[in-house]
């Protein structure tokens, strides 16, 4: 026993011997590999850690490009915020379409309550005619005492002519009776014209048959005859 363990110390010793002599004939090989193992792992690192040199040598432009789904999206918005525009032009147009609309409806009820009475008014003009030719034609010499018939009849026709003329004023039918004013073609028609002494030039000197207006229109021109320059 003690010789077999003397051999084997023997056998250990002279193979550590022989690692000791291939390791230092080795070792400047290992010192070659060490530097790439350094890269290798410096990679690796870089790998999953970062973008590689060539991601960060792209242009900065690539970089501020946004993924295609959120270019669709900013299309997609541009394209409705154009759409809400011209929907609310087209609402705005409508708004002052129907304002316009409805003052000229409510300016066309207004002048029919003032002026749907004009045809009937004009009817009456001639019974207003009629009237004061009426009281006219009476000799004022034989308005008396001892002629009451004469005398009450005058009176009715001038009281009916008076009424008359006042329904006329209550519903805006005005008596146009221009002598001595200045010449109006919108309110007189001019007849014939004259030279007068003592009066203007250009201003009505007679009264052929007097004019109306209704709230301001012109309803019936008065015909009169003016005064012209010697």
């Amino acid at each position: 026993m003690p010789n077999t363990r003397a051999v084997t110390v023997a056998t250990t010793v002279v193979m550590a011997g022989c690692c000791v002599r291939l390791a230092r004939r080795n070792l400047p090989a290992l010192s070659y590999l060490r530097p790439s193992l350094r890269l290798l792992c410096t990679a690796a690192k870089q790998k999953n850690n970062g973008p590689s040199l060539e991601e960060e040598a792209r242009p900065s432009e690539q970089k501020s490009e946004p993924p295609v789904p959120d270019k669709v999206l900013l299309e997609e918005k541009g394209r409705l915020e154009e759409q809400l525009r011209e929907t609310v032009e087209k609402y705005k147009r409508a708004l002052a379409d129907t304002e316009n609309l409805r003052q000229r409806s409510q300016k066309l009820v207004e002048e029919a309550k003032l002026y749907g009475i004009q045809g009937f008014c004009k009817d009456l003009l001639e019974v207003a005619d009629i009237l004061e030719k009426a009281t006219q034609s009476v000799p004022k010499e034989e308005i008396r005492d001892e002629n009451p018939h004469l005398k009450s009849l005058y009176e009715g026709l001038v009281m009916t002519e008076v009424q008359i003329q006042k329904v006329f004023t209550k519903h805006g039918l005005l008596r146009l009776d221009p002598v001595g004013a200045k010449f109006d073609p919108y309110e007189h028609e001019a007849l014939f014209h004259t030279p007068v002494e003592g009066k203007e030039p250009g201003t009505v000197a007679l009264v052929s048959k007097v004019g109306y207006k209704l709230h301001g229109r012109t309803l019936r021109p008065a015909l009169v005859g003016v005064v012209k320059e010697a």
